[in-house]
């Protein structure tokens, strides 16, 4: 292609609503346009290296029995109703209603309408296994869109579906998903690492993210280099203390003056932190979003809590609760702001730490201001409603596994996979007749790869302060050709006649041949991020050309023969 007959239109400036750098140069090279907030589309050299993430994703589909259909994104309310989604799913739910007042939704995933074909269409266990999916446009109504691609509102998706008679046939769906994955996120060049992950809003038993790293992502992942352990941190396990064998002691009311704070408690009485009973306090919502009762949630002092482990004890969705406001939950409940412990609570369902059970002698709030009880102990002075793992796994911590210490990392989800068991085919009826006809339960598996998240992960872990750098298998073009004079004959026969050389070697091939000064097409050509650049120059009169892959600084005066050959070998060895 050539670059003075192509619709692209490059950016000096950084647009003032990006902040990371895959939204800024995406903008910037022209690869992708916004529309509104969270929106956008794509521009011909962006939705070419998002074709080619797709196609990659086909192959490795394919390859493992996965067969490719388009549904739309239109979905009626009533499948909803039926798997019990359409009020827990949330405000992210994207609904709207048709000219007679009907239901529906944009998808953002396509359990429900999945499920419903394969009831409609599979009876014998003759039809099973079955592996189907789809690359489309999703939707979900984010409250606060941001960092472009990451965080959008209409985006694209793959999502398959894998349909079983067995669990230990789910396994084995599960892990080719899980291969493919693998596969997929290194042909597209990414640094990632599969952790094991909460199910959300999906639902289901077993879950990984694929995760590429990223200081810039919003997963936090735990993992221990001394063993196999990593997880999201909202999934990670976190190993309760050493319950403590001490005597336990008579409890007591003391008075402290403005602590509302587990620092200024703990500095005010001489105490470790560890000795503290930290309280958060929460109300909860029904679903059509009306208050439904105040939690208490209780951990260690020095401990963070881990607000997806809280809902999941709650078995709520993560929408329906909220921190709550101390002077309405104070009426109802006698909490008191900074000063709240588990005794003398009413009205409030108290959610306690696992490991405060086998803690002695804490000191916790009194539900009295400027008052503390010390020497508290679970059991003897107070009950919880639920016992569960509600901390947070920080970094330091002793791995759950092994007891190594614990490190972080961040990242960018580009891809999730769930053992979704029966959850979809109980509650929807999606039943196959075994070998002596009797009906047996769908057994489901469902994987999603976030395609235009994916493209922008790429750009965050591969560029430098000129452009992006593409890898060679996901790259617009493979080859740039810079033509520094057009008007010059010997340069542009020169330009031309490599040209030719590489598309009849089936080389995507860009020649810029604009009528532009030649610092403005090298600033074009590392912002765009082609593979590799030959420069047609003033040494075209000698056979000389100047040879450049985009990932390295250093430059070669070669012949213009074997700087077509170099790249033909490149690009067929990394393509």
């Amino acid at each position: 292609m050539k670059l003075s007959k192509m619709h692209v239109k490059t950016l000096r400036e950084v647009p003032n609503e990006a902040e990371i750098a895959s939204h800024i140069l995406l903008l910037r090279a022209g690869m992708i346009k916004k529309l509104v907030s969270g929106v956008y589309g794509f521009m011909p050299l962006g939705w070419r290296s998002l074709r080619k993430i797709e196609e990659i994703i086909r192959q490795e589909m394919d390859a493992k029995g996965g067969q490719e259909i388009l549904m739309s994104a239109v979905q009626p309310a009533e499948l909803w109703m039926e798997s019990g989604r359409w009020s827990k799913y949330g405000p992210e739910l994207w609904r709207l209603k048709d000219r007679n007042g009907r239901d529906f939704c944009l998808g953002p995933t396509h359990e429900e309408i999945f499920t419903d074909v394969v009831r409609n269409d599979v009876s014998s266990h003759r039809q099973l296994p079955l592996n189907l999916y789809q690359i489309q446009t999703k939707y979900r109504d984010e409250a606060r869109p941001r960092f472009g691609l990451m965080r959008s509102r209409e985006f694209i998706m793959k999502d398959a579906y894998s349909f079983d008679k067995s669990y230990e046939d789910l396994d084995k769906s599960y892990q080719d998903m899980y291969d493919a994955y693998g596969e997929i996120f290194t042909r597209c060049g990414l640094t990632f690492r599969p952790v094991e992950a909460d199910t959300g809003a999906i639902g289901g038993s077993n879950s990984h993210e694929f995760t590429a790293l990223s200081e810039v992502g919003e997963s936090e992942i735990a993992y221990c280099e001394s063993c196999h352990m990593a997880a999201t941190t909202e999934k990670a396990l976190c190993a309760d203390a050493v319950p403590s064998t001490e005597a336990q002691l008579p409890m007591e009311e003391v008075h402290t003056p403005n602590t509302k704070t587990i620092e200024d408690v703990a500095n005010f009485l001489g105490l470790d932190q560890k000795q503290t009973l930290k309280a958060l306090l929460f109300v909860t919502y029904d679903d059509e979003g009306e208050e439904n009762g105040y939690v208490a949630a209780f951990i260690r002092g020095d401990r963070e809590l881990n607000l997806i482990k809280l809902v999941n004890a709650l078995n709520i969705p993560e929408h329906a609760i909220a921190f709550a406001d101390e002077n309405k939950m104070a009426a109802a409940t006698d909490c008191v702001g900074g000063f709240t412990g588990p005794i003398g609570l009413h009205d409030c369902k108290i959610v306690v730490d696992s490991e405060i059970p086998g803690l002695k002698n804490l000191c916790a709030g009194a539900c009295k201001t400027d008052y503390h009880l010390k020497n508290v102990n679970y059991g003897r002075d107070y009950q919880a409603d639920i016992v569960a793992d509600i901390k947070l796994l920080q970094a330091g911590d002793p791995c759950p596994v092994c007891g190594a210490a614990v490190k972080h990392a961040r990242g960018i989800e580009v891809g999730q996979v769930f053992k979704l068991g029966t959850k979809y085919s109980e509650a929807m009826g999606a039943y196959y007749k075994d070998e002596n006809q009797q009906d047996q339960l769908i057994v489901m598996g469902c994987y999603g790869i976030g395609v235009t998240r994916t493209l922008a992960a790429i750009v965050e872990q591969h560029h430098d302060e000129n452009g992006i750098i593409w890898p060679m298998s996901v790259a617009p073009y493979q080859v740039v050709i810079t033509l520094v004079n057009p008007e010059d004959e010997i340069q542009a026969e020169v330009a031309e006649h490599i040209y030719q050389q590489l598309l009849q070697a089936r080389v995507e091939v860009l020649l810029d041949d604009r009528k532009e000064r030649p610092g403005v097409k090298f600033k074009d050509a590392d912002l765009l991020g082609i593979p590799v650049r030959v420069t047609v120059g003033r040494g075209a009169a000698q056979g000389q050309v100047e040879y450049k892959l985009r990932r390295e600084s250093e430059k070669e005066e070669i012949s213009t023969e074997e700087a077509i050959a170099r790249a033909i070998k490149i690009v067929a060895e990394e393509r």
